[in-house]
């Protein structure tokens, strides 16, 4: 991702980043389509550790398995063949039915992680959309497929759940919109991109629709825009996208991959976008294994296990991000067993220790840091600070004078042994019930 910056055509839209996101801390995204059909990918590894060319052939990504199977040679193209015989990709559009999908079941079990908001593709690169979205031709899932609005149902259950609700869009990347754009094979550019005047006018309708029906607290675009759309005074311009948006719902939040038009915060995915962190507001996305959209050939060696996943979000938070943690569900509508372990267990670790993860910021100025091996992040609320270390001994050095040591307690209130030695302080902690730091309360002076 390229460093952007905020277009002056926009200023009108620049507003500060609403408290509720801020707060928030942890979404669940939802990578669900007719990729999650073939659910098929090579598990080579994360985004941002295997360079461009490579990556595209062996992409671990399976919500990209409409891309993959179209460059000669690849594993995934060879895979297609020997078990689909070559058929259209849109062959699988009669075979997904979506047949265990209960949108309630999921929410309960994404509301049980801790999230405070949720966000479903409505749209990925493949093109299909999870909605009855204008000028589709009946290539969406209302007409064909699972014939629903799962759009709409995620919608219904998430505000039922009382999470906010958000959209992802691939705005940038069609590839069934022109199918003369040939497959990206390495760095994506402006020849794997429609760019004209007739798709800008296709994603404004999209964008319109999905904001007329659903009322998203996020707008959550992919990929760049179509760059026709981008002029404001231009017909179908995301200027006015977005002032649709605000309008609907004042507390909406955009993310900032449509270029150097407006985000209200930035975003990072895997290794890549570091940069972002951190900044005024940042997310950080990727899936709890390498890949978005469910891939049956991922395991336990590929997933992120129940206390890896805390580990990351603590950091994230330590660090004033949120965490857009994604869930692919099966083809039928399901989580799968590993995939569900890992919320489980965040949930279970949420319930526990949330007091000094939701609604906290960083700790201002530089954190202090563990020596050695050790591991230390930090969080502040309300005149409230928290360190979150591993059990046993850990020591951190460049503790301001202002944490007392004295008052260091669990969250339950039961006291922590914490002693200082100057600006040094030195933590004893137990073996907690769940693997996962421990957290410290202290008073500031």
């Amino acid at each position: 991702m390229k460093d952007l910056t905020r277009s002056p055509d926009y200023a009108e839209l620049v507003h500060p980043t609403p408290d509720w996101f801020h707060d928030a801390k942890l979404g669940i995204f939802i990578h669900w389509g007719l990729y999650s059909t073939p659910a098929w990918a090579e598990p080579t590894g994360e985004l941002g550790t295997i360079e461009p060319r490579t990556w595209m052939a062996h992409n671990p990504y399976a919500e990209w398995y409409y891309n993959t199977i179209r460059i000669p040679g690849s594993p995934a193209a060879q895979h297609h063949q020997e078990v689909y015989g070559g058929r259209p990709y849109d062959d699988f559009l009669e075979e997904w039915t979506a047949e265990s999908f209960d949108a309630d079941a999921l929410l309960a079990a994404i509301k049980a992680t801790g999230a405070r908001y949720v966000v479903p593709t409505t749209k990925h690169h493949d093109g299909v959309t999870l909605w009855d979205a204008p000028d589709t031709n009946g290539r969406n899932t209302v007409a064909r497929g699972p014939r629903r609005d799962l759009i709409g149902e995620l919608a219904t259950a998430t505000r039922a759940a009382g999470l906010r609700f958000g959209v992802y869009y691939s705005g940038g990347l069609d590839w069934n919109f022109d199918r003369s754009i040939p497959a990206i094979d390495d760095d994506i550019d402006d020849a794997h991109r429609p760019l004209g005047a007739d798709y800008a006018e296709y994603a404004y309708r999209h964008g319109i629709d999905l904001i007329d029906r659903y009322r998203p607290d996020i707008f959550w675009n992919d990929i760049e825009w179509p760059d026709a759309g981008k002029a404001p005074g231009t017909a179908y311009s995301l200027l006015d996208l977005y002032r649709r948006l605000y309008a609907a719902n004042p507390e909406a939040v955009a993310n900032d991959r449509q270029g150097d038009t407006h985000w209200d915060y930035r975003t990072g995915e895997y290794e890549i976008a570091a940069q972002n962190e951190p900044g005024e507001a940042w997310e950080q996305c990727r899936g709890i294994g390498y890949s978005f959209g469910y891939n049956q050939l991922e395991d336990e060696r590929q997933l992120l296990s129940g206390p890896d996943a805390v580990r990351m979000f603590v950091d994230v938070v330590s660090r004033g991000g949120n965490l857009l943690l994604n869930i692919g569900p099966t083809a039928a509508g399901l989580i799968s067993e590993l995939q569900q372990r890992t919320l489980t267990h965040l949930g279970d670790w949420n319930a526990a220790n949330g007091e000094a993860i939701f609604g906290s910021r960083m700790l201002s100025g530089d954190a202090p840091r563990a020596t050695g091996d050790g591991w230390v992040r930090w969080t502040a609320q309300d005149g409230t600070v928290y360190a979150f270390v591993e059990p046993g001994t850990t020591t951190v050095e460049g503790v301001d004078d202002a944490i007392d040591a004295g008052s260091a307690t669990a969250l339950d209130g039961t006291p922590v042994t914490v002693a200082r030695d100057g600006a040094t302080l030195t933590f004893e902690t137990g073996t907690p019930a769940l693997d996962g730091p421990v957290a410290v309360k202290f008073s500031a002076r």
